[in-house]
């Protein structure tokens, strides 16, 4: 590629280098405070990037899923550009759909014809942003328009004017917005100039506050030099303290969140944003982003998100579109884990937070608590597949088994499992790994089977006779001082087993309608080791079948049939 052809396309602030102690305040600001005001341009920006635009039905289930994630401000649309787009709002507004707290906002060119056209579907709107903007950039102005810029800031004076005018003579109660689109190409002071020129106009008040929307139309910088452009306007407004500056971020540059949120430390006190980002080319700001950082921050976003499996389910639905694996928050991935050493701290990020119930979080590799966005820690979290660990493989077993594995069984199921999954090659499930658990360790009988036994036990002593099922149906018996010892001697005896038991622990299922007990038992034959499980309602009968499952994965390894 030839580097040479591209040059930097955005303006520095005039003096945003020159005093120090008056510019770059938002820099030392550690994070923001207080959630900015939201408006949802899905249903007009989000809308117009999409392969197939949303029906009206569509746009009215979307509509009130932007409701009951707590939008305030929601810009439906453009009712001079289509027919769809004229009955949306018509449609909003005659069936009484706009609760009273919430601000329809639509978009105009600053042309007359477009702006009657707009207020014609506004008409009996009991609350609405009109919004109306032209373009202001060097390149717009040069290129597109070839005019100067006391043409171009005509445009915007008489836009302004019409839409006061038409305003006053349109039933309704009506807030104003203006957009110097392309504003992120666009000389600062220009900008400026233009911007002051249409406020002044409108001469906003604390009860009528005046919209100013800054757009990063193409994003053409560094989010600090946003920030930048951000802070020279707000500072430089006319009648500022009645005006409210509200940002448009792309995304072209992949910074869009960043740019956000440096330009509401900058000063910006709104954000217009799509679910997921959604918009033209490679998008708009993702508000559902931009609300969670803060939420991780513990600052309140007044929006909810605390469905979001509902929330992409009603997206996919509407807009044909797909929550990526990895959108930050949403995706289906992004709260999974399945390195090893993830897993073992999440698991026990987990465990330490339940056992000192804390009130706080704090888990290592979860900025934020699955659980407050609709997902769960089992199937969401913790992911199993060739890479993962024995944390995360017991913590599975354990919340889906009730299976508290003791440490080095747990190393020697997790290899199994690894061992299966790369032989596969596929993750898996909770479920499967359930079943092999079963298969593989639990009231194994596959070469060796006991039928019922009984012990007589006097002083140190216990008698033990066992009904053997198989290799073959017959009666045995032998002594020890224990009832696993006197199995253990009495299976050594006869069936010339050579094998020495090394551990053995117990304890209740954590899952079961029985209560049933689960025992495991680990033993070490011709110089290996090897795990069994048992599990019955009877402790004593869950640790024979622990022994015997041992045994059977021990002798099935040298194929030795007894």
């Amino acid at each position: 590629m030839n580097h040479t052809k591209y040059k930097r396309g955005y303006f520095m602030p005039p003096n945003a280098s020159k005093d120090s102690k008056s510019y770059l305040e938002w820099s030392k600001k550690e994070y923001i405070e207080s959630a900015p005001l939201w408006c949802s341009v899905d249903l007009r920006d989000g809308n117009q990037a999409l392969i197939t635009p949303m029906s009206l039905e569509e746009k009215i289930t979307f509509f009130k899923l932007l409701l009951q994630i707590g939008f305030k401000d929601i810009e439906v649309g453009f009712p001079a550009a289509s027919e769809t787009e004229y009955r949306f709002l018509r449609t909003l507004i005659e069936q009484n759909l706009i609760p009273k707290d919430v601000r329809l906002q639509v978009l105009t060119q600053a042309r007359e014809h477009i702006i009657r056209r707009t207020f014609e579907a506004l008409q009996g709107c009991p609350n609405a942003v009109v919004h109306f903007y032209n373009s202001t950039s060097y390149a717009q102005r040069e290129q597109v328009f070839r005019k100067s810029k006391d043409e171009v800031k005509k445009i915007a004076i008489d836009g302004a004017l019409c839409v006061k005018q038409i305003a006053q003579e349109t039933q309704g109660n009506f807030s104003f917005e203006y957009s110097p689109e392309s504003f992120s190409g666009t000389e600062m002071d220009y900008a400026l100039e233009v911007s002051n020129a249409v406020i002044d106009i409108f001469k906003p008040t604390q009860d009528k506050k005046f919209i100013l929307n800054l757009p990063a139309t193409v994003e053409m910088s560094l989010p600090h030099i946003y920030a930048q452009q951000v802070e020279f306007m707000s500072k430089n407004l006319l009648h500022r303290e009645n005006v409210l500056i509200s940002l448009h971020p792309h995304n072209d540059r992949g910074c869009a969140v960043a740019s956000a949120e440096l330009g509401i430390l900058a000063g910006a006190d709104r954000i217009e944003g799509t679910l997921f980002g959604n918009g033209e080319r490679t998008g708009n700001v993702d508000i559902i982003t931009l609300a969670l950082n803060l939420t991780t921050h513990g600052v309140d976003s007044k929006l909810d998100f605390s469905n979001l499996p509902k929330i992409c389910d009603v997206y996919e639905s509407v807009t044909k579109m797909q929550v990526y694996e990895r959108q930050p928050y949403a995706g289906k991935l992004v709260f999974a884990a399945f390195s090893g050493s993830h897993q073992d701290a999440i698991a026990k990020g987990m465990a330490y937070h339940k056992e000192k119930n804390l009130s706080t979080w704090s888990v290592p590799y979860l900025p934020l608590d699955p659980q407050d966005v609709g997902r769960v820690y089992e199937s969401d979290v913790i992911r199993i597949n060739s890479q993962s660990g024995k944390g995360g493989i017991a913590y599975i077993l354990h919340e889906h088994y009730g299976a508290n594995l003791p440490p080095l069984f747990r190393e020697e199921f997790s290899y199994s499992i690894k061992d299966i999954s790369d032989k596969a090659h596929k993750e898996l499930s909770p479920s499967e790994i359930c079943a092999i658990f079963e298969k593989d360790f639990v009231n194994v009988a596959e070469f060796l089977e006991i039928g019922e036994f009984s012990f007589d036990t006097h002083e140190n002593e216990c008698e033990v006779r066992i009904e053997l099922i198989k290799p073959q149906k017959k009666s045995i018996d032998s002594k020890g001082n224990g009832r696993l010892d006197s199995i253990a001697n009495a299976l050594r005896e006869h069936l010339n087993l050579s094998f020495d038991i090394l551990d053995y622990s117990e304890h209740a299922l954590k899952n079961g309608s029985n209560a049933k007990a689960i025992a495991y038992v680990q033993i070490e034959s011709n110089g290996k080791k090897y795990f069994g499980a048992g599990i019955d309602n009877d402790i004593i009968k869950a640790s024979v079948y622990a022994l015997v499952s041992a045994l059977n994965r021990a002798y099935a390894k040298v194929i030795t049939r007894f």
